[in-house]
């Protein structure tokens, strides 16, 4: 964690504030918040689903996650209003950074036939989305001890404006986009 604030004071403020040409040092955009998230639909009809989706991303974010629950029924779906239906944690500081460092140089080239991330994920107002495929390119998730491969949702807000400032302070960060 230290290594990459560290960076981001000595390399990444400097750089930022030459490229774009910023005023002060509080315009320089920074990751504010990242949101890990899991949607399952199978918790419908297995609830220790749930249960084990939880202590996955407990043991990946080192952070408790918290349950989110249906807002409407659905008949089409069997989903009834109130029912756990996913998993989500909101990472800030200390360990937001730890899991962008562990995701951007762990994690991601553990990939097969890894070739960078889509650099078309950007909302608009400078937050990047991507998912994954499975929660098993983390080291800490050993293969025998999960019951389904499950993929997740990463949500990367920053105070960027724009998406060229977003991208810019993410790939400084170390994300690896593809060319």
């Amino acid at each position: 964690m230290a290594r990459l604030k560290e960076k981001y004071k000595a390399d990444i403020m400097p750089s930022m504030m030459k490229k774009f040409g910023y005023k002060s040092v509080m315009q320089i955009p920074k990751l504010e918040k990242v949101v890990i998230n899991v949607g399952c639909g199978e918790a419908r009809d297995n609830t220790k689903v749930i249960d084990a989706i939880i202590s996955d991303l407990g043991i990946i974010t080192g952070q408790k996650a918290i349950t989110c629950n249906a807002k409407k029924s659905v008949a089409n779906f069997k989903l009834r209003e109130g029912m756990r239906i996913g998993v989500k944690v909101t990472l800030r500081s200390k360990n937001m950074y730890e899991f962008v460092d562990r995701l951007f140089n762990v994690a991601l080239p553990r990939v097969r036939d890894f070739r960078g991330i889509n650099g078309n994920s950007f909302d608009g107002r400078g937050n990047y989305n991507m998912g994954i495929k499975e929660q098993l390119i983390f080291p800490e998730i050993e293969y025998d001890k999960i019951d389904a491969i499950r993929g997740m949702d990463i949500a990367f807000i920053t105070t960027a404006n724009t998406d060229e400032e977003a991208q810019e302070l993410l790939t400084l960060l170390g994300a690896p986009f593809n060319k």
